[in-house]
């Protein structure tokens, strides 16, 4: 049987479907994707972020899903589904109730007890393993889910890319131990290799950061997007790859300082900024080998976290002064903490603190201050800085780290720019952004142990459950697919996700074209092939072929004018078209449509 006559072949009739094609762009939109489904039909905004699905949306989302779903039983995973309306108490038990902060939708009932709309499912699964199994003999298990999940996020953009209520494949995989957990982990990963290959646009697998998740493993599928949220570092010589999130710098071997010169405190009033200190260094403290350079400057910036509990910490982050803090890095190191630069009342509540001249002298949890300091990894032990002399009006000069100062720890938080060292050794590092399509941990036993997850080992001795977790983003995937096949006309699907297969178009006021029309339509369907069918009778053919290129279906077939001589039209949706006889116009359709899902 061939690919096409074992699918269930449908008719899809524009006159009658439930969609009405925009030419005006809607005024909300930033990318392409959510430009076109909105303008195409496929999805209508019902609120930021927040969206309704149209029937040719439904179809692009229902072979997205059958996509996962395949995979996913093809690894031995089962499907199972969870209420979106969640108890507090297990999200209690692993802290998250409160780690989530503001972006958790909290409700409650008629009795007052608290429930939320579940923005991801950990907590579930587990007490649902817990419930049921109890003997090694149980596992390896792996359950999966898609199903809807809420965030109240503070600034939903970009259409179904980033939404306050969206679809997820989220899976979980329980293994007796850490050998358990590699090789769930590999059939997951192997799994979404092929998923995001059939979906049909161009991914790269990047290390992550694991965050709030937690867990010994991460990685990201990002699809390739100029409109990406992600940035991803990448190293062409050795393979290297990692959201900026999770780069990994370089460190440097220490110094000898046994004969550095001592540090000596200078007047540098008017250079409360790295550039203007920099100018004052070549003019008053020239040096022999070459010019003062920003990144021999510490620079010292102090920030305040908030914790979701209401309490507060100061920090400082020393980075080297030709580098920036990077705010994705920080939300990652620091989560679920918020941050913020210290402002006048964090400055007046630290006194010891000389606004634009804070050198490690007046930091670190043993100093007067009581602020945490950690260190860039590149000031190890050994390097010599200019940096705040904690006076305004002041700079060091000559402070050698590990003998004049050290750090409460070291922190990756300094941006990553191409052309930095690849961690690797070799090559450096180019940067390009991307969407973050689904994510793989390795998550161990952190929630197992919140919520008591235990076996009976072989020796009948009870131990902890470690687990990993894998998602997709569903609804996602459509926004990616769409950003990654369109042009200035419209949509043009892969055709595993299109909404059709053929979009057949009768142009023409004589009761001959739609006749014949119907006919290639019903041949088509008697095939298992999926059309949708412009059969409007009073709609010009410019209206016809513009919404045929906006709605993007792999192939489009004309009966129109070259009836009169047995000819009917054939194209590709972006392509060449090519005349053929009538007759032959089902057969010769089938192929290129068996071709197109081979």
């Amino acid at each position: 049987m061939s690919i096409v006559s074992a699918r269930q072949g449908d008719l899809l009739r524009l006159s009658t479907l439930f969609v009405r094609t925009l030419r005006e762009d809607p005024a909300d939109a930033e990318v392409a994707s959510h430009r076109l489904l909105v303008r195409a039909g496929y999805i209508r905004r019902a609120a930021p972020g927040i969206y309704t699905w149209l029937p040719l949306g439904l179809r692009v989302l229902a072979k997205v899903e059958a996509i996962v779903r395949e995979e996913m039983d093809a690894i031995g995973a089962q499907e199972v589904h969870f209420p979106a309306l969640l108890p507090r108490e297990p999200y209690e038990a692993t802290g998250r109730w409160t780690e989530y902060g503001p972006n958790l939708f909290r409700l409650q009932d008629r009795k007052q007890a608290d429930y939320l709309l579940a923005p991801t499912h950990e907590e579930m699964f587990t007490l649902l393993v817990k419930d049921l199994y109890s003997s090694y003999k149980d596992l390896p298990l792996s359950l999966y889910q898609i199903q809807t999940k809420y965030r109240d996020e503070a600034r939903p953009r970009a259409g179904l890319i980033r939404g306050r209520e969206f679809i997820m494949k989220d899976s979980y995989s329980f293994d007796v131990d850490d050998a358990g957990l590699d090789a769930s982990y590999a059939k997951h990963r192997a799994a979404y290799q092929r998923i995001f290959d059939r979906l049909g646009f161009e991914y790269v697998i990047v290390s992550a950061h694991a965050g709030a998740m937690g867990g010994s493993r991460s990685e990201e599928f990002l699809a390739k997007s100029e409109i990406g949220e992600d940035t991803y570092v990448e190293c062409l010589a050795c393979g290297y790859a990692a959201n900026v999130e999770a780069a990994r710098t370089p460190v440097p071997e220490a110094v000898p300082f046994d004969d550095a010169p001592a540090a000596h405190v200078e007047d540098t009033p008017g250079t409360p900024t790295i550039d203007s200190l920099v100018d004052v260094l070549n003019e008053r403290f020239g040096r022999a080998d070459r010019p003062w350079q920003a990144a021999d400057t510490l620079k010292n910036v102090l920030f305040r976290l908030t914790f979701p509990d209401g309490s507060t910490e100061g920090i400082a982050i020393g980075v080297p002064g030709d580098r920036e803090v990077d705010v994705k890095r920080m939300e990652a190191a620091f989560y679920p903490a918020e941050f913020a630069p210290f402002g006048e009342e964090d400055f007046a509540a630290h006194p010891t603190l000389a606004k634009g001249y804070i050198g490690p002298g007046a930091l670190g949890e043993e100093s007067a201050s009581k602020v945490r300091y950690l260190i860039d990894p590149r000031v190890v032990d050994g390097t010599s800085w200019v940096t705040g002399a904690d006076e305004a009006g002041k700079h060091v000069i000559g402070l050698v780290a590990g003998r004049d100062f050290t750090a409460d720890g070291t922190i990756e938080v300094a941006e990553v720019r191409p052309g930095d060292p690849c961690p690797n050794g070799d090559g450096v590092l180019t940067t390009a952004r991307g969407i973050e399509m689904g994510h793989v941990f390795q998550l161990g036993r952190k929630f197992a142990e919140a919520l008591d997850l235990k076996v009976l080992d072989v020796n009948g001795k009870a131990v902890t459950v470690t687990m990993g977790s894998y998602g997709v983003g569903v609804t996602r995937a459509v926004a990616a697919v769409a950003e990654g096949n369109h042009d200035a006309k419209g949509l043009a699907w892969p055709a595993h996700v299109a909404p059709a297969h053929v979009h057949l178009v009768a142009t023409g006021k004589g009761t001959e074209v739609f006749e014949a029309a119907e006919k290639v339509a019903a041949g088509l369907v008697a095939e298992g092939v999926e059309v949708i069918y412009d059969d409007r009778p009073k709609v010009s053919p410019g209206v016809k072929f513009a919404d045929a290129e906006l709605l993007g279906v792999p192939l489009v077939v004309v009966v129109g004018r070259g009836l009169a001589d047995g000819m009917v039209e054939v194209r590709p949706r972006a392509g060449e078209p090519e005349q053929l006889p009538v007759g032959g116009v089902v057969a010769h359709v089938v192929q290129r449509v068996e071709d197109l899902l081979a």
